[in-house]
């Protein structure tokens, strides 16, 4: 995926309200603009961080700016949250995810279990379908090592019990965990921080939800999905 219009750069001054941040852009001028992430951010929101910003002229949006960069720990990491399903989406049509490749339909948020939207639905009339959740990933805090969750996350626990609950019916569910920074070779689940997630996720695979983590390329330009990568099982996700 690449930013077309070219994403502008800025520096962080704060973030708050989960939606705002405050920047100032090269130019000198302070601006406040919208935050696509409604999670804690842990460890990228940092006064004075490089920040990329795209820009919308659409009347009725409040602000102009959206954050969609951050530069942490040496790399650029994406914070857009509303990225993730296109990502994945892409990763799986080019076959970047074996598991999930060959099918002949793709559809995006369609409806299942107990009032919940799975993110991408594949349907094949000789392979069957595969539900698969897509998350979005961009907290380390060993180097290499991506983690989620960096809080608790019920609702996430609750789509991992409803997968389960698809398998046990014959059919496939996935969980394809979408890492935006290109610092990582190893993803594993923050079962100390959301020790209820780290349950579910435990007795989810168990009951034969498949779990695949996918590591992402990032540049101030561009977005790509490029390999999976191992899901370390062990520590905080044996909880």
């Amino acid at each position: 995926m690449i930013f077309d219009p070219p994403l502008i750069p800025a520096r962080l001054i704060r973030r708050y309200k989960r939606f705002l941040f405050d920047a100032v852009l090269d130019s000198g001028d302070e601006i406040t603009g919208f935050c696509p992430n409604t999670g804690s951010m842990r460890g990228l929101t940092d006064p004075g961080s490089q920040i990329w910003l795209s820009v919308h002229d659409a009347p009725k949006r409040k602000y102009r700016h959206a954050m969609e960069l951050v530069e942490a720990d040496g790399t650029v990491v994406g914070v857009n949250t509303a990225l993730p399903n296109r990502l994945a989406e892409e990763a799986i049509r080019t076959g970047l995810v074996p598991p999930l490749d060959g099918f002949s339909t793709l559809k995006r948020e369609q409806r299942y279990g107990r009032n919940s939207r799975i993110d991408i639905l594949l349907e094949d009339a000789a392979k069957g379908s595969v539900h698969v959740e897509v998350k979005n990933v961009h907290f380390i805090r060993e180097a290499g090592l991506a983690e989620f969750p960096d809080s608790v996350t019920t609702r996430g626990a609750k789509h991992l019990e409803e997968m389960g609950n698809l398998v046990e019916t014959g059919r496939r569910a996935a969980m394809l965990f979408l890492i935006q920074r290109s610092d990582c070779s190893r993803f594993r689940i923050c079962a100390d921080l959301d020790p209820a997630y780290g349950r579910a996720f435990v007795r989810a695979t168990a009951r034969g939800v498949e779990a695949y983590a996918l590591a992402c390329d990032i540049t101030p330009g561009k977005i790509a999905p490029v390999r999976l990568i191992p899901i370390d099982l062990s520590g905080p996700a044996a909880l």
